[in-house]
């Protein structure tokens, strides 16, 4: 399956994909690129240690943590008294326990969220002293029962609370534990009165995280508000590519630039004037082979790396369900297979960094290689 389509450069009234993403020259980013050849491959904790209990909560950071993870990623929400907190979505009745509390079934409602309805409950639709009134359940109770056993133990945190605790613990190897921010949904937020951007700098800097030598990344799957940021902050920052579809703020606009279009050696090109890394989709390094087997790895990993940005890769998860097929162990979805394996294929591809719900596996995988 070809996931990378040839480049046209977009030529629709004659603007070029440098143009439609507006990107600065590079000599203005501020940002300093790492050399690929000197790069040593970092394990993130995806959502934690999501693999073992349930995401985003500070049981599944501190975990990551004792499991020598480099880096902890949070999701950044907001509440509707203006507070950023951790969860992976704005709706959160698949990730708390909201729907057991009969005082909030009225706020069950329908949005639209980069342009799907979606029905739920929506963290801007309560203050964090009602947040505080919930707990956190298992995302995926029937891959992960063993999980289900920290249903109702953890709160919903804060973004601050996530960063006292990074910056106040160090990883297994002496270094101060490293936190990879995702602003999720900007333009919807934006769209409702809530600048994530600033308020996510702000917080940074009040933590003392302010340059690109501080262990902080931040990302989004969105263009503009990561070349906004650009502008305020000069940590590092990483422009998501998904397997397929475009960055909502982009498609928002009318503009027709795709994620294909991004992953392409003119479109890494231009993130390079805006961010220091990009974050593939597994798909996008290493397609799938109608077997579900892997295929041969596409140009990407070389066109990121000759562009000067660091190459991460998500979401890697030890679930057979999640698995190419020559790592599987059985039929069983749920059942764990050979992790390792897949991560260290990855990493003979090229892949600097990479996160998995898994940090105990992923750093067997970097320890192994």
């Amino acid at each position: 399956m070809n996931v990378l389509p040839t480049y046209l450069s977009i030529a629709v009234a004659g603007i070029t994909l440098a143009g439609l993403v507006g990107a600065a020259p590079a000599a203005a980013s501020g940002h300093a690129h790492d050399d690929p050849a000197h790069r040593k491959a970092v394990v993130i904790a995806h959502r934690g240690a999501s693999g073992y209990r349930p995401e985003h909560t500070i049981g599944a950071y501190q975990l990551a943590i004792r499991q020598c993870a480099d880096y902890i990623e949070p999701d950044l929400v907001v509440t509707k008294d203006g507070v950023l907190v951790d969860r992976h979505e704005p709706e959160i009745g698949g990730t708390t326990d909201v729907s057991a509390h009969p005082e909030f079934a009225s706020r069950r409602t329908t949005k639209l969220l980069d342009g799907t309805p979606v029905t739920g409950w929506f963290a801007e639709d309560f203050t964090l002293a009602e947040l505080r009134t919930l707990r956190a359940v298992e995302r995926l109770p029937q891959l992960r029962p063993a999980n289900t056993a920290y249903d109702g133990t953890y709160q919903v945190p804060t973004f601050a609370e996530v960063l006292k605790l990074a910056t106040s613990s160090r990883t297994c190897s002496g270094k101060r534990v490293g936190i990879i921010p995702e602003i999720k949904h900007s333009t919807y937020f934006r769209q409702q009165g809530f600048d994530m951007e600033r308020k996510a700098v702000a917080l940074l800097r009040q933590y003392g995280l302010t340059s690109h030598r501080d262990p902080v990344v931040v990302q989004s799957f969105e263009v503009t508000n990561l070349q906004r940021l650009n502008r305020m902050t000069r940590v590092k920052l990483v422009q998501l590519i998904d397997c397929q579809g475009a960055p909502y703020d982009l498609a928002s606009q009318g503009r027709p630039t795709t994620y294909a279009d991004l992953s392409t050696a003119s479109g890494l090109r231009a993130i390079s004037r805006y961010a220091d890394q990009v974050g593939f989709c597994k798909d996008v390094m290493i397609p799938r082979n109608a077997d579900g087997t892997l295929g041969e790895p596409t140009p990407v990993i070389r066109d990121a790396h000759r562009a000067g940005l660091t190459v991460v890769g998500w979401t890697f998860r030890r679930e057979n369900t999640f698995l190419p097929a020559e790592f599987r162990s059985s039929s069983d979805p749920a059942a764990p297979g050979d992790l390792v394996g897949e991560i260290r294929t990855f990493l003979r591809a090229g892949m600097d960094q990479f996160f998995t719900d898994n940090p105990d596996l992923g750093v067997t995988a970097v320890r192994g290689r």
